[in-house]
């Protein structure tokens, strides 16, 4: 295929770049109308809904008897363990319970304000998640007075319950000990311990609750000193990262309720609203036309408030189930499995994926969420002087290298690793030399730098960081006989592992990076720096390039091209061992090759020729297909990824496609595909409908570099309406018309 025809928009732009419209008022109606109603009761745990302020979260459910139950997580509850723990859960009890058996129940979630209510006649409960505080409240009005109690739920037998207030009842997890040391002594870093503070030690995460005339009965329960109409209750959580006891802790908890906990809600409240209110106006897609296109938009929609109900914590969502992950009660000595587990588990544990984990956060680029982006910048950010240590130690150079799959302070985990290993290289065949995703994130991060022309995040955070790790990349490997850098023995992600040669994925994220690196504003960074990075441009090996004749598979190789030539997913390789395509990574996530872009040809070809298609979980296809201009396999993609429901009554907590439920990365590539399909940038070069299809009608606003948005509708093909704030980056832009595929 050809690269797709570009028409200037000209006398287009005279019409609608100065118009006024009234894109702009749509964002809460495009939110609201993707609210969910239920007309009946849940009745465990899978019946849940979500809600969060990005640090702290919840689970929100019904059951028969009309119980009201939050299982209550936080971004920061890190066990000693190194697992991410639940706080506890909550059950809100009314009685008489005007909801039991009532046959006018609804149950709907407010994505416009970030609350769930329950109403029955003139009974109504609202729970909400203060976006500004750290404090969930739950809002009562019964029609007839009642009683109201709320009991505190835990599973573990590790956790501190105080004795009970006059006015409140407080737990916490106070970890006595830490896996660090050990961690570190196994990994052969024993002398980096007192250096570099321990981030598991005496931490200590809780919650109280209180409310306006309620108090303790029990060191469990709450409840309401006199039956009334209107109840309310709020839990204040709290962690502290190295607390010097429980009763410290909970001293700070006290002047944390004080803080956080208002006479009434009249300002916070409003507050709430508006901090939604103001989320939701940054940017939206709203796609129609067919009846899988709503599924896609709903589903876009889903994916982007889980995230910020999820991402403003010390660290980043996780992949495998965010805070949203679910469990009940065990039986005493029974074991946690993936099909019956305690509210804590979780299926790939701890740790962070980089290959998962990504997809969660290059979507909120487009959509402006600057402030859910930082905590998965920021991991990487702190752990840099610990891994930059680990580097000297193990191999006597600069730089730093992160492993795939790591603790949030940059360390790969035991079981990676190996116990007992008496080397320095993980013994994992799936990680041991798969270092290429920060690669990624420093593209992340230029991104980033793009829209928001930050020069601070730029000087302050992008360099040191790619500058340390491009400084690895130079200095771990040594030249071939031309003066190139010879990566060997390496792998080229975790498909053809251990014995590749000069992977593509690693290749193309230097080249890339180096190159926009290299454009930032020489006040940013260093002579030695500027002179370094360009030598190492120079020094990269090319992209591999080969072809396949029709019947000769190369062993172990990508597919049958019929001798066309196509990019290889490294210099040398071996057999696969696992489901992914390196040598597209030169399209998604590099950008190497694209629509508008020299040698599309090759790049489509080299997708045609891909040994595995996946569309879901973290499956690329379809941000791949979109980069590359293929609209119907970007489309199918993009209804594949947004209806991959999971079997909750909420049904975008996203199956488990390889990891747990909800499939939060399944999701993110389901945005990136979309945007993608929409819009794609280039320096300043703005292209619209790149790869969107003709029966999809749109309405959006994103942002672009430069402090751009674009907003517009567009229908049967055509961007009928646009709106480019600052006006004159419209003469950037230009609209592209895929062909289809």
């Amino acid at each position: 295929m050809q690269p797709c025809h570009l028409m200037k928009l000209k006398f287009f732009l005279l019409q609608v770049i100065l118009a006024t419209t009234a894109l702009s008022a749509q964002e809460n109606h495009f939110a609201a109308a993707n609210d969910v109603t239920w007309n009946s009761l849940g009745i465990n745990e899978n019946d849940s809904i979500p809600l969060g302020n990005g640090d702290i979260a919840a689970n929100v459910w019904t059951e028969q008897n009309g119980d009201l139950v939050l299982l209550v997580a936080k971004a920061d509850a890190w066990a000693e363990t190194g697992a991410l723990m639940k706080l506890g859960r909550i059950r809100v009890q009314l009685n008489p319970n005007p909801f039991a058996g009532a046959t006018n129940f609804t149950q709907v979630l407010k994505l416009e304000t970030g609350s769930i209510e329950l109403k029955s006649g003139e009974n109504t409960l609202r729970v909400w998640i203060d976006a500004n505080h750290p404090a969930i409240r739950v809002e009562t009005h019964l029609e007839h007075p009642g009683t109201f109690q709320a009991n505190l739920e835990l599973w573990r037998k590790t956790d501190t319950i105080f004795p009970a207030g006059a006015d409140r009842i407080t737990w916490c997890h106070f970890n006595p000990s830490s896996m660090y040391p050990s961690l570190l002594k196994q990994e052969h870093l024993e002398s980096l311990i007192p250096k570099y503070p321990d981030p598991l030690f005496h931490r200590c995460f809780g919650a109280t609750l209180t409310g306006p005339g309620l108090v303790g009965s029990d060191d469990h329960t709450l409840k309401s000193s006199a039956p009334g109409q209107d109840f309310r209750l709020d839990l204040i959580a709290l962690t502290e990262q190295q607390a010097d006891s429980a009763q410290a802790w909970r001293n700070n908890l006290d002047a944390l309720v004080k803080e956080a906990n208002p006479a009434d809600l009249q300002q916070a409240w409003p507050a709430h609203e508006q901090w939604w209110r103001d989320f939701w106006n940054r940017s939206w897609i709203h796609v129609s036309g067919t009846e899988d296109a709503a599924k896609v938009s709903q589903g876009y929609v889903m994916q982007r408030y889980m995230m910020a109900c999820s991402s403003r914590g010390e660290q980043p969502v996780k992949f495998n189930g965010g805070l949203f992950t679910v469990g009940h009660d065990m039986s005493v000595g029974e074991k946690n499995t993936a099909k019956s587990h305690d509210p804590d588990y979780r299926s790939w544990e701890g740790c962070y994926w980089n290959q998962n984990n990504r997809l969660l956060y290059w979507p909120l680029i487009a959509t402006g969420d600057n402030d859910l982006l930082q905590p998965w910048f920021e991991m990487y950010l702190k752990a840099l002087p610990l891994t930059k240590a680990r580097t000297q130690l193990y191999y006597h150079h600069d730089g730093a290298s992160f492993p795939e799959t790591m603790h949030f302070w940059g360390l790969p985990k035991l079981g990676d690793f190996g116990a007992n290993n008496p080397s320095n290289e993980i013994q994992s065949h799936w990680q041991r030399y798969h270092i290429q995703g920060t690669l990624e994130v420093i593209a992340e991060m230029l991104d980033y730098y793009d829209q928001t022309q930050d020069a601070d995040f730029a000087g302050n955070s992008i360099v040191p960081f790619a500058d340390a790790i491009v400084t690895y990349y130079d200095q771990h490997w040594p030249r071939d006989a031309d003066g190139k850098i010879r990566m060997s023995p390496v792998q080229s992600l975790e498909t053809y592992q251990l014995d590749a040669v000069n992977p593509t994925p690693d290749i193309a994220g230097l080249k890339t990076g180096l190159s926009r690196l290299l454009s930032l504003p020489k006040k940013l960074t260093s002579d030695k720096q500027r002179t370094a990075w360009a030598k190492t441009l120079k020094d990269l090996p090319p992209i591999p390039m080969g072809k396949t004749a029709r019947g000769k598979l190369p062993p172990f190789g990508i597919g049958d091209t019929n001798g066309t030539p196509t990019i290889l997913p490294a210099e040398k390789y071996g057999k696969t061992s696992n489901g992914e395509n390196p040598e597209l990574y030169v399209a998604f996530p590099y950008r190497l090759y694209g629509v508008g872009k020299p040698g599309l040809k090759l790049a489509q070809d080299t997708f045609a020729a891909r040994l595995f298609h996946q569309d879901t979980c973290w499956g690329q296809d379809g941000t791949q297909a979109a980069v590359l201009g293929l609209t119907t396999a970007a489309q199918k993609a993009a209804i594949h990824e947004f209806t991959d429901y999971g079997d909750e009554r909420f049904p975008w907590f996203w199956k488990a496609g390889h990891d747990w439920i909800p499939d939060l990365d399944n999701g993110g590539s389901g945005m990136i595909t979309l945007q993608l399909m929409l819009m794609q940038c280039d320096g300043k070069r703005i292209q619209l409908l790149p790869a969107w299809p003709a029966n999809w009608t749109a309405d959006f606003k994103l942002h672009a570099p430069y402090q751009t948005t674009v907003e517009g509708h567009v229908e049967n093909g055509k961007v009928t309406t646009l709106k480019v704030i600052p006006a004159d980056r419209a003469k950037d832009v230009v609209v592209v018309h895929p062909k289809t595929n």
